[in-house]
């Protein structure tokens, strides 16, 4: 699955540009041109990487970075800032703040992407992993195909695509709503029952005779892959 990417850029144009070369490496982009905005957003979603101005209105770079690194839930979130300030004192205060990387203004096109699919490739391995596995399940992304104990296991296409991100993020609990954002995509209109259905018939194809189910539904907050299956298959 495409990696997420948001950037939070209140120069339009900068916005831009920045929007077109990352869809054509093939990330999802959203866009928010303030750090007020960007905080509300990041504390209902979580995307793979933050590309993040140092002078934004409403809330700066540097404090929405702070906030961010005091939240567990986003305190491994990749975070790159952009910055106008090339002085190398600024260039650490950007950093000891919690930036993993810093890049000035104006900067090279592919070498920014560069910088982003290596932070990407370090923080989430498995976003170019080949397979991915969890107990006794196996996903191979190259052939298209899962097995659980050995055995093939035929799943439709949104169902592979739900394991496929479940594998991508074992233990972690995400709402129907994370799902379908995640899954289905922001511009498609589904509801969010839709997702219990499939959540159902991903159950069946992967426990056909009874075997332990690997997908666990947290009451209230939504599903995750057990992490206590992971440690009973081992």
């Amino acid at each position: 699955m495409a990696a997420r990417i948001l950037v939070v850029e209140d120069e339009e144009a900068l916005t831009t540009l920045l929007r077109y070369n990352l869809e054509a490496e093939g990330y999802e982009v959203e866009a928010v041109a303030r750090g007020d905005e960007a905080d509300t957003w990041l504390k209902e979603r979580i995307p793979d990487l933050v590309v993040l101005d140092w002078m934004l209105p409403g809330l700066s770079g540097i404090e929405l970075c702070r906030r961010l690194r005091a939240r567990p839930e986003t305190r491994q979130l990749p975070i790159i800032m952009l910055t106008a300030r090339g002085e190398e004192s600024e260039r650490v205060r950007g950093l000891a703040t919690g930036a993993d990387d810093y890049v000035v203004k104006p900067f090279s096109v592919p070498e920014f992407l560069a910088r982003l699919k290596s932070l990407l490739r370090r923080a989430s391995p498995e976003r170019v992993a080949t397979i991915l596995s969890f107990g006794d399940i196996e996903l191979d992304r190259d052939k298209h195909r899962v097995r659980r104990s050995g055995r093939q296991v035929d799943l439709g296409p949104t169902e592979y695509r739900l394991l496929e991100f479940f594998l991508e993020h074992p233990g972690r609990v995400f709402s129907r709503e994370q799902l379908l954002d995640s899954v289905w995509g922001r511009d498609i209109y589904i509801d969010e029952r839709t997702v219990d259905v499939h959540i159902g018939r991903l159950r069946k194809l992967l426990n056909p005779d009874g075997e332990p189910d690997p997908i666990r539904t947290v009451r209230g907050a939504g599903y995750a892959l057990d992490e206590q299956f992971a440690k009973a298959a081992e």
